[in-house]
């Protein structure tokens, strides 16, 4: 994916898609996020640590107080929105393109337990609709649509809506 030249760009870029709001829950989570990856550029392990404890602290504040689970192991692309809290689980080895839009109860996760690093890979701009599982190795094109409670589980072309369960092409 792109990614903006700075952690600060990236921050502003969610600041600036969640409409400049910071209580938001849905940036704070993606700020503790992006917290998470920049300590790992840290080469020092001791230097590391104290930031390390600070960002675990901060991971399970968000996902025990906000119900959103971003692992600083996945990729997530600027300016994404969270549109609402509570029931968000991302898969570590995903990738979330730019724009892209994530409400309630999104699972963006594995299929298989065979298979523990499969995750999906999400294009930019993305609206994915609340209660929508996309799971497994798949891509999910730019400026796709992914219906409410829709269960996706094979690749879904750019500029299409999809939905139902398992998810067909709507448009």
């Amino acid at each position: 994916m792109n990614k903006p030249i700075s952690l600060f760009d990236e921050i502003k870029a969610d600041w600036i898609a969640n409409g400049c709001d910071w209580t938001r829950p849905g940036f704070r989570a993606l700020a503790i996020y992006r917290f998470g990856v920049w300590r790992m550029t840290i080469n020092n392990k001791f230097i590391r640590a104290p930031f390390s404890v600070l960002y675990r602290f901060l991971y399970r504040f968000a996902r025990n107080r906000y119900g959103i689970e971003i692992p600083y192991s996945a990729d997530i692309g600027a300016g994404v929105v969270i549109e609402h809290q509570h029931g968000i689980v991302i898969h570590g080895s995903a990738i979330v393109g730019d724009g892209t839009i994530i409400r309630q109860g999104v699972t963006i996760g594995n299929r298989h337990l065979s298979s523990p690093y499969d995750a999906p890979m999400i294009g930019h701009h993305v609206n994915i609709g609340a209660g929508a599982a996309i799971l497994g190795k798949i891509k999910i094109g730019n400026n796709s649509s992914i219906g409410a409670n829709s269960v996706v589980l094979h690749d879904v072309p750019s500029n299409v809506s999809v939905a139902g369960s398992p998810a067909k092409v709507i448009n």
